[in-house]
């Protein structure tokens, strides 16, 4: 009973510190620090659960704490907007909290059984990828996830363009898992917890680093800035007042006020544009219900004339299927432009789901909303007075907190992102509409486009492509915002590029894990040596190297590997060369087979023939010829570092080294210790983070699937030839249209190049691969050094997924879009 109550006691005690941190983690500040060690008590909670069970327990009290510290405010302002009491909206949101907050259960679930089978760190990964790959299929209300807490760091925030707040969010993760394990062996010494808080701290390095390569860069060319006035009227709770007042009355002092507003903008200002909140007209536009209502939308399109600047405002539109939320564009002059409708809608507030309306919830629910969802993201021209046309994105309220349409908007060509919200239910609140600009704000990270963001009573503001703003407002002042951003075309970021990637990757990464979990051939058996062997079964191809020989190998292989990395970078970057094959060609043999080529001469010039034969290792050249005594050489060791390519190195009693360069050295070192006996083994000792790296290296059991034939031969021509199909029967409609056309050389050189271009393909998704490989591989030889070997086997199978079943999986994928 003492044990169960102090195991009791220590978990409340575990949830209820996360629960504090994250409380001051959702206010902002100084407090984004606290992102990198908030849920380290609760992992220590979740280690220490005996069963499945109690995980999930921890889990789900988890996530009521989680919901309690950071979104009170949201049940109390849903209990009021629903006339219960904000007691009563608290009370509900924290029984739905697992509903809310589903990551936390998944993650429980998921950390625990991969913890109890294959380590801490996959358990880590896999964890962290359960946590967004949820967050990605259930996003909440808001878009809230835990690395929206690193918005007031300039510095670390700028990582969203490549990841987006999951990407944020996954190293967050990591980083607390880190500070959990630290604190776990904290009784082992600060030795035994140096390692995993040097890994935690590696997530604020990473992002710090990037965050100082892109703030440093420089920004280019701009265009002329975009001047645009912000409305903030503090004119809030439209149905109450037209309950009191009457719709005209509350109508007409709206528009007054926002006529009134916008001359200030325009004339004062000089703005270029003027932005009105979402639902600043409280009616249809265009499409009247009334005499009067005709009369406001007259006297809207005279102020525009008038003012000789577009306006943007929000309003309602409606069709034969429904009414809309939705953005008008008026141009003076020329009148309405268009409409974009609203595409998220909040739930029961704005829209129903059709299986669950009717009269039943009406009655029970008479403020549920009847909108219908527009159809995704639409960029508009901004004709200005000066006769420049600039494309913007309007984005209303909920719209803003999903990625995909900023990044939708970016990829259609918008410069410039327009948001619009009523964030009039937060005024008691006034942190659910800071936290509701700050996930706004993570779209002009994501797409580096400016954000003019205006609300109804706070907070407006106007958004760089860093994030920051620029000018903003108080919560609950009227107020005109304006600010001029400089225009740009920025290149495309990676979530541009990519979408939201991180919540997808990491699911893919899940089911992987559970399919290697589930199928008995693909679990790896603990790799060993033979304990005996008589002699070689083959003479094994060397390169004996001296260290001169050895360094310039080695860094000539390196700029090979690093020139494909690189090369990588530039094909992100470079929309002309992605489409340009034989500059590609040109780039490929400069970066990387020209250096690969001298490496391999070298490695060719100092070639050799290894055995082992009467008691000597026998190493011959030609008419070269060196015999080496076993029972000279006193130390056998594997190079750390497999540069040019694995091997190892000897010394000999009398002080002589040499350096044995070979595909496979672990099967020689196997031999040379079972001939020699103990007289083999290493008398100095490597660093233990090396040492398991390099004999996690050597226990690789290759297949044919490794071998280069396969992998850039094979699988680009299997690849090339459908690409290739598909490319002829579009331009010249038919598989053999290039040849009937241009003849049989023109057909041959064009699948040439095809085939070419998917060899640099495969070798740069390779490369990727191996980088990913070796840090994972190395992060693991730090951590774990016992289960290095296991986890690189592992890393190797899914490498070889990724690379035969990714691939063609995807270009099975384009080929059906197509």
């Amino acid at each position: 009973m003492h044990i169960s109550t102090n195991a009791t006691v220590r978990t409340a005690g575990g949830i209820l510190a996360s629960g504090l941190m994250v409380a001051l983690y959702a206010r902002g500040g100084a407090a984004w620090l606290l992102g990198f060690v908030l849920l380290a008590p609760w992992l220590r909670t979740l280690d220490a659960s005996p069963s499945l069970g109690a995980a999930l327990l921890r889990g789900w009290l988890m996530s009521v704490a989680y919901t309690a510290a950071a979104f009170a405010w949201f049940g109390s302002a849903l209990g009021l907007y629903a006339q219960v009491g904000a007691a009563t909206g608290v009370a509900l949101l924290l029984l739905a909290a697992p509903l809310f907050q589903p990551q936390f259960l998944v993650f429980a679930l998921v950390r625990h059984l991969t913890l109890r089978r294959h380590g801490a760190v996959l358990g880590a990964l896999a964890g962290a990828a359960a946590w967004v790959a949820s967050q990605r299929l259930a996003p909440g209300l808001l878009g809230d996830t835990l690395g929206h807490g690193l918005y007031p760091s300039r510095l670390l925030r700028q990582g969203a363009d490549l990841g987006g707040t999951a990407g944020l969010t996954f190293l967050l993760l990591l980083a607390n898992e880190g500070v959990a394990a630290a604190l776990a062996r904290r009784a082992d010494g600060w030795r035994a917890a140096v390692r995993p808080l040097a890994a935690a701290a590696l997530a604020p390095l990473l992002l710090a680093g990037y965050g100082l390569m892109v703030l440093s860069a420089s920004p280019g060319p701009a265009a002329k800035p975009l001047r645009v006035g912000l409305i903030q009227s503090n004119i809030v709770a439209y149905d109450r007042q037209r309950q009191e007042r009457g719709t005209h009355a509350v109508v007409r002092e709206i528009l007054d006020t926002h006529f009134a507003m916008s001359y200030d903008a325009v004339v004062r200002q000089r703005a270029d544009a003027v932005l009105w909140p979402e639902t600043a007209y409280p009616t249809t536009f265009g499409n009247p219900k009334s005499e009067a209502g005709a009369d406001f939308d007259r006297e809207i399109l005279a102020i525009v004339n008038a003012a000789g600047v577009p306006f943007v405002f929000g309003t309602y539109d409606r069709d034969s299927a429904g009414e809309y939320n939705a953005a008008a564009f008026v141009q003076p002059g020329t009148g309405l432009m268009g409409f974009y409708r609203k595409t998220h809608l909040f739930p029961l507030t704005e829209t129903v789901p059709a299986w669950l309306d009717g009269p039943r919830l009406r009655r029970a629910l008479p403020w549920t909303g009847d909108w219908r969802a527009g159809n995704g993201a639409r960029v508009f021209p901004l004709r200005l007075a000066d006769g420049r046309e600039i494309p913007v994105l309007p984005l209303i309220c909920l719209d803003d907190v999903v990625p995909a349409m900023a990044i939708d908007g970016a990829r259609l060509g918008a410069q410039a992102i327009l948001t619009m919200s009523n964030d009039s239910w937060f005024s008691a609140s006034p942190l659910g509409a800071r936290m509701h600009q700050t996930a706004a704000a993570f779209r002009s990270i994501e797409t580096r486009l400016p954000q003019f963001r205006a609300t109804t009573n706070g907070f407006s503001a106007v958004i760089d492509a860093h994030g920051s703003v620029l000018a903003g407002t108080r919560m609950g002042e009227r107020t005109l915002v304006i600010a001029a951003v400089p225009l740009r075309s920025p290149a495309p970021t990676l979530m541009v590029l990519w979408g939201d990637w991180v919540g997808l990757a990491a699911g893919a990464f899940l089911v992987l894990l559970a399919a290697w979990s589930a199928l008995p051939a693909w679990r790896p058996h603990a790799a060993h040596a033979p304990a005996a062997v008589s002699g070689m079964l083959a003479p094994a191809q060397v390169a004996v190297l001296t260290p001169a020989a050895r360094l310039v190998a080695g860094l000539l292989r390196a700029c090979a590997r690093a020139g494909l990395l690189w090369m990588c970078v530039a094909l992100l970057l470079d929309d002309a060369l992605r489409t340009n094959t034989l500059a590609q060609m040109r780039m490929f043999a400069a970066v990387f087979l020209a250096p690969e080529a001298a490496a391999w001469c070298m490695l060719f010039i100092f070639s050799a023939r290894a055995s082992i034969a009467n008691g000597h290792l026998v190493l011959q050249s030609d008419a070269r010829r060196l015999a080496i005594a076993l029972g000279d050489i006193a130390t056998v060791q594997c190079w750390r570092l497999p540069l040019p390519c694995p091997g190892i190195s000897l010394r000999l009693a009398g002080g002589q080294r040499y350096a044995l360069a070979l595909s496979d050295p672990g099967m020689l070192a196997a031999h040379l210790a079972a001939a020699a006996g103990p007289a083999m083994q290493e008398r100095t000792p490597a660093r233990a983070a090396m040492q398991a790296y390099a004999q996690a290296s050597l226990a690789i059991r290759r297949s044919r699937l490794d071998h280069p034939a396969a992998r850039f031969v094979l699988l680009p021509l299997a690849l090339a030839i459908p690409a290739f199909h598909l490319h002829q029967h579009i331009s010249y409609g038919g598989p053999f249209g290039e040849y009937y056309s241009f003849g049989l050389r023109a057909y041959l050189t064009a699948f040439a190049l095809w085939w070419a271009a998917w060899t640099i393909g495969v070798v740069l998704s390779g490369a990727l691969l191996r980088s990913a490989i070796e840090s994972a591989t190395l992060l693991a030889a730090w951590l774990r050094p016992a289960r290095a070997a296991d986890i690189r086997q592992r890393l190797e199978r899914g490498g070889h997924v990724a690379l035969f079943v990714g691939l063609p999986a995807w270009l099975l994928l384009t080929i059906f879009r197509a």
